[in-house]
Formats: C-alpha cells, structure tokens, sequence
C-alpha cells in the first residue's frame, strides 16, 4: 500500500501504463499470428501487402519498450524470408 502522495500519483500511472502495454502487446501477438495464418495458407500476394504493415506495427511496438528491437527485427527477417 503506497504512503506517500507521490508513490499514490505512481500507482495510478503505472496501472494506466500496464493498460496501454497490454493493448500494444496484444496487437503484436495478433500481427504475428495473421501473417503466420497467411503464409501457411500460401496466399503469398496478401501475406506481402500485409508485410508492410506487419513491419510498422512490430517497429511501434518495438519503439515504445514492450518488446526489444532486436526480436521485432528478427521476426521481420524470419517472416522476409519464409515469403
């Protein structure tokens, strides 16, 4: 239980936070998960108009902190090369 005003403000922003983290990671789990229902598929020509949107939303969310750049870069490249 926070005792200070301060640490009350943090917890407040924190479960804000937790919130907005939550939505983005969702949206990257869902971008995977639809470009992976592409490919196996074999509808090569959506899975590449989709790739360019796949890239940006993995790079948003690679930006703000929920994952590290370097794994939204590795599943960009692992999904390049499998189209």
């Amino acid at each position: 239980m926070p005792n200070t005003k301060s640490a009350i403000r943090r917890v407040r922003r924190v479960k804000k936070q937790t919130q907005i983290n939550r939505i983005r990671k969702s949206k990257f789990k869902s971008a995977i998960k639809k470009m992976d229902s592409l490919i196996k598929s074999k509808e090569k020509e959506k899975a590449k108009k989709y790739f360019s949107k796949f890239q940006s939303i993995l790079m948003q969310v690679a930006k703000s902190g929920v994952i590290n750049k370097k794994t939204a870069a590795r599943k960009i490249s692992r999904v390049s090369k499998k189209i």
